[in-house]
């Protein structure tokens, strides 16, 4: 069993120190094979607020990460750093690979930097960003087909509710058509601080096989939104099972009664063919 952590919005720089607690402790109890940090990781792209999530990270260990930047990550106030070096802060804690990838025998992870600094909380994804991530996911599936295959934006590709549409990717349609054909299974993004799931196939016509949306909130912020707390996703998958490909999507929100993590849905999702919709239960 392949366990991958979603870690969306961090926000360092307004992060709550129970609540870092509490994931670490998440963390060391799995523990993942691979922690994914789908953008947002600062406030104001300040150094210290770099630095600071680089502490985090460091706190992993061996765990692999991948970590993409949101708009967020680029500098807002310092206009002269926002044109000319605008992830200068972001490479010095994270690497010069502003679009990292995670490839094992069970899983593919590609991440698209979709934050350009000429936009103020738009995302964008061009064509050539679409090709290159086509091209490695049909090769993956030619060669390791029981891999589950992901690509990681910051904007999300689908939203579930209308005031939400203006945070949507631009260029998702053709995104979206060529990462399902090339055998993508789920996108995974974060930016409005709200986690679900939804079916693509459903939402965007004529795609050619099953594809999903997983969306996660903010996991560190006090920047949270309306009555839900902060929030991971934690998406496991077995490679090695016969028959038909599942995956599960299970999202876990601090609890303030516990002071811990604790998973409160639960979604089952079939990768492969037309079937019926993803069964989502509730732990009793």
């Amino acid at each position: 069993m392949t366990l991958l952590l979603q870690i969306s919005d961090p926000h360092f720089g307004t992060e709550r120190p129970a609540v870092v607690a509490a994931l670490l402790h998440l963390i060391e109890t799995l523990p993942p094979d691979l922690v994914v940090l789908s953008g947002d990781i600062t406030q104001r792209a300040r150094r210290s607020q770099f630095a600071a999530a680089r502490a985090f990270v460091d706190r992993l260990g061996a765990t692999p990460t991948l970590v993409v930047p949101g708009n967020h990550d680029i500098p807002l106030f310092n206009l002269l750093a926002r044109l000319c070096t605008p992830y200068a802060n972001h490479q010095r804690a994270f690497g010069a690979d502003l679009e990292p990838s995670f490839e094992s025998a069970a899983l593919l992870v590609l991440g698209v930097n979709t934050t350009r600094p000429w936009r103020h909380k738009d995302g964008e994804v061009s064509m050539a960003q679409i090709r290159r991530v086509s091209a490695r996911l049909e090769a993956a599936q030619a060669e390791q087909p029981a891999q589950l295959r992901v690509v990681v934006t910051h904007q999300p590709v689908a939203v579930t509710r209308a005031q939400d549409e203006t945070n949507l990717l631009h260029g998702r349609e053709r995104a979206v058509t060529r990462w399902a054909r090339a055998g993508a299974d789920l996108i995974l993004g974060g930016h409005i601080h709200l986690p679900y799931v939804l079916p693509l196939h459903d939402t965007f016509a004529g795609l050619p096989r099953r594809m999903w949306a997983v969306q996660a909130g903010t996991a560190l912020s006090s920047r949270t939104r309306g009555t839900i707390d902060n929030s991971v996703n934690l998406i496991r998958h077995d490679a090695a099972a016969s028959g038909e490909r599942r995956t599960t999507v299970e999202r876990w929100d601090y609890s303030e009664t516990h002071g811990a993590f604790e998973m409160i849905a639960r979604h089952d999702l079939a990768l492969d063919g037309v079937l019926p919709p993803a069964v989502v239960t509730q732990p009793g």
